[in-house]
């Protein structure tokens, strides 16, 4: 007699027999609104500029962004996130093209509103280390430390230049301690009550940011360790969350992903807010090394990443790989 509890009479490979019956019991599906395309825009070029380490991922000019955030809007994805890489003849101290309203964040912010309008939710990085000569996060005291509440302020500034150019939701990514009530404060003074915040509630100082710095051209002296996450922490976690949304966060972030998926599942389940998770350059630049090198099927690998970090619990994944996964679900469907 067969007890139908446990094997023999208990099969679960019965479910795994085809494809289709596969298909039909997944837990867990990618959609092509799932998706965000982080984007880089450089000042001064005038032709799209290869980021070496990160294969596939461009520099872009005003112009191909512009077709970037089309073809990602024609593809399903939900946002852009865009990020400005300015000469190196403006970065400063104090990370002021980060705040001046013709600088190139701005300037390309106002470009893809223009291209896509309310169709495509633009965001926009809200961080200074890509436009100061030191490259951190924040302004500097006299002993050369991140100085938290000055930094606040240029926060502030910067997150209103940006609501002015038309972005619909912000990230301020520094992990300062206040940065999203500051923020929401000042976009709620100048009447944009309707721009969102997706606060970075846990970023970690991790070794998977490498490929990015070539990216942005970052500057970076020292490191990020005094005020970005502690990989060990999980704890510290829930209480950056706590505060993020006692400050009025309406979607917050956990980054890097892939290493840190119980953080993005605790987090998930312990709010009634989106979450967002961020795989990261070096995340991206592995898969497409260890492809290049004909050691993993690439396609299969973007796409158990990707499952993974949905499986957790991110309903939002800011990906590299956004538009192609994108277009490919959509073939597929």
């Amino acid at each position: 007699m067969n007890s139908y509890g446990s094997f023999p009479g208990a099969r679960p490979r019965r479910l795994r027999t085809t494809p289709a019956l596969r298909r039909m019991v997944a837990e867990t599906r990618l959609h092509p609104a799932d998706l965000i395309l982080p984007a880089f825009v450089r000042e001064g070029i005038t032709e799209p500029v290869p980021i070496q380490a990160m294969p596939g991922v461009v520099q872009h000019t005003r112009d191909t962004l512009r077709k970037a955030a089309v073809e990602a809007l024609e593809a399903g994805v939900s946002g852009i996130m865009l990020f400005g890489v300015p000469e190196d003849a403006k970065k400063d101290a104090a990370g002021t093209a980060g705040t001046d309203p013709d600088g190139i964040l701005q300037v390309a912010i106002r470009d893809v509103k223009a291209e896509v309008g309310d169709d495509l939710v633009i965001m926009s990085d809200l961080c200074l280390d890509e436009f100061t000569d030191h490259g951190h996060c924040g302004v500097l005291d006299a002993d050369g430390r991140v100085d938290n509440d000055a930094t606040l302020e240029r926060y502030a500034e910067m997150a209103q230049v940006q609501a002015d150019a038309g972005v619909h939701v912000v990230g301020p990514s520094g992990m300062m301690d206040g940065q999203v009530g500051v923020v929401r404060d000042a976009l709620d003074t100048i009447g944009k009550e309707d721009v969102s915040i997706l606060a970075y509630t846990a970023k970690y100082s991790s070794a998977f940011y490498g490929p990015f710095r070539e990216a942005v051209g970052s500057s970076l002296q020292g490191d990020r360790k005094t005020y970005q996450q502690d990989p060990a922490n999980l704890r510290e976690s829930m209480r950056e969350l706590a505060l993020d949304l006692e400050e009025g966060a309406d979607m917050v972030m956990v980054k890097p992903a892939g290493p840190y998926l119980d953080v993005v599942a605790k987090v998930a389940a312990s709010v009634d807010v989106p979450v967002a998770a961020y795989q990261i350059s070096g995340e991206y630049s592995m898969v497409e090394a260890a492809a290049e090198k004909g050691w993993i099927d690439r396609d299969k690998a973007i796409f158990e990443t990707l499952t993974g970090i949905r499986r957790a619990g991110a309903q939002l994944i800011l990906t590299y790989w956004a538009t192609e996964v994108a277009q490919k679900l959509s073939a597929a469907r």
